[in-house]
């Protein structure tokens, strides 16, 4: 079975309860399940975690055991040469999804820091960027 880890950055446990305009009203617990659904249905099995912390991602990063990781790194999209350090360091299909399109918003967040070093990247479709997301990343394992 292929492992997929899916980190959620800082704030998305917030979600559904904050700037509901931009991120939606669907809760981290409703987009988990429907990535787990979707998930199952392409012999997958994923871990999900969420951290508001910087140091505490870039080692679930480092000590994962997985064919593949979804990230949405959240604000440190733009901040985070560790974050992107420890991605590149996995060499494993890795997709970037943001919920918003990061491009139609403010000018800091235009520039993906994390980009580079992933597979790909898939924003501004709500919860689905995750679905899009999950089969992108479970083509790019299968094609290895």
């Amino acid at each position: 079975m292929t492992k997929v880890l899916v980190i959620h950055g800082p704030n998305l446990d917030m979600l559904g309860r904050r700037e509901r305009q931009i991120y939606g009203t669907d809760t981290i617990e409703n987009i988990n399940n429907e990535i787990s659904r979707i998930a199952v249905s392409e012999g997958a099995d994923c871990e999900f975690y969420q951290s508001n912390h910087e140091g505490d991602i870039v080692e679930k990063i480092g000590h994962s055991d997985v064919q593949g990781i979804l990230i949405n790194p959240a604000a440190y999209t733009h901040t985070s040469l560790a974050i992107r350090d420890a991605l590149s360091a996995k060499e494993i299909p890795v997709v970037e999804v943001h919920l918003s399109n990061i491009y139609a918003r403010e000018e800091f967040r235009h520039k993906s820091l994390i980009a580079p070093v992933v597979t790909g990247q898939i924003s501004g479709f709500g919860k689905n960027s995750y679905t899009f997301g999950l089969k992108a990343l479970l083509g790019a394992i299968h094609a290895k």
